[in-house]
Protein backbone atom coordinates (compact mmCIF):
# COMPACT_ATOMS: atom_id res chain seq x y z
CA UNK A 1 0.00 0.00 0.00
CA UNK A 2 1.33 3.32 -1.17
CA UNK A 3 0.12 7.27 -1.52
CA UNK A 4 -1.36 6.58 -4.79
CA UNK A 5 -3.06 3.61 -3.60
CA UNK A 6 -4.44 5.77 -0.97
CA UNK A 7 -5.52 8.70 -3.59
CA UNK A 8 -7.08 6.38 -5.45
CA UNK A 9 -9.24 4.85 -3.34
CA UNK A 10 -10.57 6.92 -0.70
CA UNK A 11 -12.00 9.73 -2.43
CA UNK A 12 -13.95 7.23 -4.27
CA UNK A 13 -14.95 4.72 -1.23
CA UNK A 14 -16.34 8.35 0.21
CA UNK A 15 -18.40 9.14 -2.95
CA UNK A 16 -19.49 5.59 -2.81
CA UNK A 17 -20.11 5.78 0.73
CA UNK A 18 -22.29 9.22 -0.12
CA UNK A 19 -24.18 7.55 -2.31
CA UNK A 20 -25.13 3.95 -0.90
CA UNK A 21 -26.14 5.13 2.12
CA UNK A 22 -28.80 7.38 0.34
CA UNK A 23 -29.68 5.13 -3.06
CA UNK A 24 -27.98 2.22 -2.92
CA UNK A 25 -25.08 1.05 -5.35
CA UNK A 26 -21.91 2.21 -3.81
CA UNK A 27 -20.34 -0.75 -4.78
CA UNK A 28 -20.38 0.14 -7.88
CA UNK A 29 -17.96 3.07 -7.46
CA UNK A 30 -15.95 1.54 -4.46
CA UNK A 31 -14.79 -1.74 -6.07
CA UNK A 32 -13.67 -0.78 -9.14
CA UNK A 33 -11.95 1.82 -7.07
CA UNK A 34 -9.99 -1.00 -5.25
CA UNK A 35 -9.38 -2.81 -8.65
CA UNK A 36 -7.98 0.31 -10.03
CA UNK A 37 -5.71 0.72 -7.26
CA UNK A 38 -3.85 -2.90 -8.52
CA UNK A 39 -5.27 -5.49 -5.91
CA UNK A 40 -6.34 -8.82 -7.53
CA UNK A 41 -10.24 -9.60 -7.60
CA UNK A 42 -10.58 -11.50 -4.82
CA UNK A 43 -8.55 -9.07 -2.35
CA UNK A 44 -10.60 -6.11 -3.71
CA UNK A 45 -14.06 -8.18 -3.28
CA UNK A 46 -12.83 -8.86 0.49
CA UNK A 47 -11.25 -5.43 1.26
CA UNK A 48 -14.65 -3.28 -0.02
CA UNK A 49 -16.56 -5.86 2.23
CA UNK A 50 -14.81 -4.28 5.09
CA UNK A 51 -14.75 -0.90 4.21
CA UNK A 52 -18.38 -0.97 3.22
CA UNK A 53 -19.66 -3.07 5.77
CA UNK A 54 -18.46 -0.51 8.65
CA UNK A 55 -19.63 2.31 6.32
CA UNK A 56 -23.34 0.75 6.46
CA UNK A 57 -22.97 0.70 9.95
CA UNK A 58 -22.53 4.03 10.08
CA UNK A 59 -25.71 5.04 8.04
CA UNK A 60 -27.73 2.38 9.75
CA UNK A 61 -27.06 3.65 13.28
CA UNK A 62 -27.78 6.89 12.21
CA UNK A 63 -30.99 6.09 10.60
CA UNK A 64 -32.15 4.35 13.71
CA UNK A 65 -31.42 6.92 15.83
CA UNK A 66 -33.63 9.80 14.22
CA UNK A 67 -36.17 6.33 14.12
CA UNK A 68 -36.43 5.64 10.33
CA UNK A 69 -35.64 1.60 11.53
CA UNK A 70 -38.30 0.40 12.67
CA UNK A 71 -37.18 -3.44 14.83
CA UNK A 72 -40.49 -5.44 13.32
CA UNK A 73 -39.70 -4.32 9.83
CA UNK A 74 -35.76 -4.77 10.10
CA UNK A 75 -36.39 -8.29 11.34
CA UNK A 76 -37.72 -9.86 8.45
CA UNK A 77 -35.59 -7.54 5.82
CA UNK A 78 -31.90 -9.07 7.45
CA UNK A 79 -33.36 -12.40 7.76
CA UNK A 80 -34.79 -12.15 4.47
CA UNK A 81 -31.49 -10.91 2.71
CA UNK A 82 -29.24 -13.46 4.38
CA UNK A 83 -31.11 -16.20 3.12
CA UNK A 84 -31.60 -14.96 -0.14
CA UNK A 85 -27.93 -14.25 -1.00
CA UNK A 86 -27.00 -17.62 0.46
CA UNK A 87 -29.24 -19.02 -2.19
CA UNK A 88 -28.17 -16.71 -4.91
CA UNK A 89 -24.62 -17.29 -4.16
CA UNK A 90 -25.46 -21.50 -4.75
CA UNK A 91 -27.27 -20.53 -7.97
CA UNK A 92 -24.63 -18.24 -9.82
CA UNK A 93 -22.08 -21.49 -9.68
CA UNK A 94 -24.37 -23.36 -11.60
CA UNK A 95 -25.20 -20.26 -14.12
CA UNK A 96 -23.26 -18.47 -16.57
CA UNK A 97 -22.92 -15.33 -15.95
CA UNK A 98 -24.26 -13.58 -19.21
CA UNK A 99 -27.67 -14.78 -18.87
CA UNK A 100 -28.39 -12.69 -16.15
CA UNK A 101 -26.67 -9.54 -17.56
CA UNK A 102 -28.95 -9.75 -20.72
CA UNK A 103 -31.96 -10.29 -18.29
CA UNK A 104 -30.83 -7.23 -16.45
CA UNK A 105 -30.26 -5.17 -19.49
CA UNK A 106 -33.72 -5.63 -20.06
CA UNK A 107 -35.20 -4.78 -16.59
CA UNK A 108 -32.73 -1.60 -16.13
CA UNK A 109 -34.50 0.58 -18.56
CA UNK A 110 -37.86 -0.25 -17.08
CA UNK A 111 -37.33 0.92 -13.77
CA UNK A 112 -35.76 3.63 -14.82
CA UNK A 113 -38.62 4.99 -16.87
CA UNK A 114 -41.23 3.62 -14.57
CA UNK A 115 -39.28 5.96 -11.72
CA UNK A 116 -38.88 8.77 -14.22
CA UNK A 117 -42.79 8.67 -14.62
CA UNK A 118 -43.82 8.43 -11.40
CA UNK A 119 -43.42 12.59 -10.12
CA UNK A 120 -42.66 11.53 -6.25
CA UNK A 121 -40.72 8.78 -4.48
CA UNK A 122 -43.36 8.61 -1.94
CA UNK A 123 -45.45 5.84 -0.32
CA UNK A 124 -49.29 6.00 -1.87
CA UNK A 125 -51.61 7.70 0.55
CA UNK A 126 -54.22 5.90 -0.55
CA UNK A 127 -53.18 2.47 0.01
CA UNK A 128 -54.01 0.61 3.17
CA UNK A 129 -51.64 -2.59 3.73
CA UNK A 130 -52.06 -4.22 7.44
CA UNK A 131 -49.12 -4.76 9.59
CA UNK A 132 -48.80 -8.41 8.76
CA UNK A 133 -48.93 -8.26 4.96
CA UNK A 134 -46.51 -5.71 5.46
CA UNK A 135 -44.08 -7.50 7.25
CA UNK A 136 -44.28 -10.16 4.31
CA UNK A 137 -43.89 -8.09 1.65
CA UNK A 138 -41.00 -6.55 3.53
CA UNK A 139 -39.55 -10.46 4.02
CA UNK A 140 -40.37 -11.36 0.84
CA UNK A 141 -38.28 -8.25 -1.29
CA UNK A 142 -35.21 -8.99 0.77
CA UNK A 143 -35.42 -12.61 -0.02
CA UNK A 144 -36.06 -12.25 -3.92
CA UNK A 145 -33.81 -9.04 -3.93
CA UNK A 146 -31.60 -10.84 -1.50
CA UNK A 147 -31.19 -13.52 -4.06
CA UNK A 148 -29.93 -11.32 -6.59
CA UNK A 149 -27.52 -9.74 -4.59
CA UNK A 150 -25.52 -13.40 -3.99
CA UNK A 151 -26.50 -14.24 -7.53
CA UNK A 152 -25.03 -10.88 -9.46
CA UNK A 153 -24.55 -7.93 -6.81
CA UNK A 154 -24.68 -4.58 -8.54
CA UNK A 155 -27.46 -2.06 -7.73
CA UNK A 156 -29.05 -4.43 -4.99
CA UNK A 157 -30.13 -1.08 -2.58
CA UNK A 158 -31.40 0.71 -4.95
CA UNK A 159 -33.45 -1.90 -5.89
CA UNK A 160 -34.56 -2.64 -2.75
CA UNK A 161 -35.23 0.71 -1.98
CA UNK A 162 -37.67 1.08 -5.09
CA UNK A 163 -40.03 -2.04 -3.92
CA UNK A 164 -40.03 -1.12 -0.16
CA UNK A 165 -41.56 2.17 -1.18
CA UNK A 166 -43.68 0.60 -4.32
CA UNK A 167 -45.19 -2.36 -2.99
CA UNK A 168 -44.64 -2.14 0.60
CA UNK A 169 -45.55 1.22 0.65
CA UNK A 170 -42.92 3.03 3.10
CA UNK A 171 -42.15 6.27 3.66
CA UNK A 172 -38.49 7.05 1.78
CA UNK A 173 -36.37 7.38 4.66
CA UNK A 174 -37.83 4.54 6.52
CA UNK A 175 -37.21 2.61 3.41
CA UNK A 176 -34.08 3.58 3.38
CA UNK A 177 -33.52 2.52 6.97
CA UNK A 178 -34.70 -1.22 6.60
CA UNK A 179 -32.50 -1.42 2.97
CA UNK A 180 -29.62 -0.42 5.32
CA UNK A 181 -30.51 -3.04 7.78
CA UNK A 182 -30.70 -5.64 5.12
CA UNK A 183 -27.27 -4.71 3.13
CA UNK A 184 -25.12 -4.45 7.00
CA UNK A 185 -26.09 -7.80 7.23
CA UNK A 186 -25.27 -9.35 4.22
CA UNK A 187 -21.77 -7.43 3.95
CA UNK A 188 -20.93 -8.93 7.55
CA UNK A 189 -21.76 -11.84 6.74
CA UNK A 190 -19.62 -11.89 3.50
CA UNK A 191 -17.14 -10.25 5.20
CA UNK A 192 -16.43 -13.25 7.64
CA UNK A 193 -16.21 -15.65 4.90
CA UNK A 194 -13.70 -13.12 2.87
CA UNK A 195 -11.70 -13.26 6.17
CA UNK A 196 -11.63 -16.59 6.87
CA UNK A 197 -10.35 -17.00 3.57
CA UNK A 198 -7.34 -14.37 4.34
CA UNK A 199 -8.16 -12.14 1.55
CA UNK A 200 -8.86 -8.98 2.87
CA UNK A 201 -6.45 -6.09 3.05
CA UNK A 202 -7.42 -4.68 6.80
CA UNK A 203 -5.25 -1.84 6.51
CA UNK A 204 -6.07 -0.57 3.40
CA UNK A 205 -9.69 -1.49 4.24
CA UNK A 206 -9.78 0.17 7.87
CA UNK A 207 -8.05 3.70 6.01
CA UNK A 208 -10.84 3.44 3.33
CA UNK A 209 -13.61 2.72 6.13
CA UNK A 210 -13.09 6.22 7.50
CA UNK A 211 -13.60 7.84 4.15
CA UNK A 212 -16.71 5.75 3.92
CA UNK A 213 -18.72 6.35 7.18
CA UNK A 214 -18.17 10.11 6.40
CA UNK A 215 -19.56 9.62 2.67
CA UNK A 216 -22.18 7.56 4.64
CA UNK A 217 -23.01 9.67 7.51
CA UNK A 218 -23.23 12.73 5.53
CA UNK A 219 -25.60 10.56 2.79
CA UNK A 220 -28.01 9.92 5.50
CA UNK A 221 -28.16 13.16 7.18
CA UNK A 222 -29.09 14.41 3.14
CA UNK A 223 -32.22 11.62 3.42
CA UNK A 224 -33.59 12.97 6.59
CA UNK A 225 -33.60 16.24 5.45
CA UNK A 226 -35.10 15.46 1.93
CA UNK A 227 -36.27 12.32 0.83
CA UNK A 228 -37.25 11.67 -2.21
CA UNK A 229 -35.84 15.17 -3.37
CA UNK A 230 -32.22 13.54 -2.88
CA UNK A 231 -32.97 10.03 -3.26
CA UNK A 232 -35.10 10.13 -6.84
CA UNK A 233 -31.89 11.59 -8.80
CA UNK A 234 -29.72 9.62 -7.49
CA UNK A 235 -31.44 6.37 -8.01
CA UNK A 236 -31.87 7.37 -11.59
CA UNK A 237 -27.74 8.11 -11.51
CA UNK A 238 -27.24 4.87 -10.13
CA UNK A 239 -29.34 2.86 -13.01
CA UNK A 240 -27.59 4.48 -15.99
CA UNK A 241 -23.95 3.80 -14.32
CA UNK A 242 -25.24 -0.05 -13.79
CA UNK A 243 -26.81 -0.54 -17.45
CA UNK A 244 -23.40 1.10 -18.65
CA UNK A 245 -21.73 -1.49 -16.77
CA UNK A 246 -23.65 -4.19 -17.37
CA UNK A 247 -23.18 -3.42 -21.14
CA UNK A 248 -19.61 -2.87 -21.32
CA UNK A 249 -18.96 -6.17 -19.26
CA UNK A 250 -21.43 -7.85 -22.31
CA UNK A 251 -18.92 -6.09 -24.68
Amino acid sequence: MDSITLLIVCPLVFLSGLVDSIAGGGGLISLPAYLIAGLPAHQALGTNKLSSAIGTAVATFRLARNGYVHARLALPAVVGALAGSAIGAKLALFTPEGIFQILLIGALPVVAVALMRKPDLQPDASKVISPAKQLAIVGAISLSIGCYDGFYGPGTGTFMLLAFVAFANLDVRVAAGEKQCANLASNVAALMMFLSAGVVNIQLGLIAAVFGMAGNYIGSGLVMRDGSKVVRPLIIGVLVILFIKVVSDLI
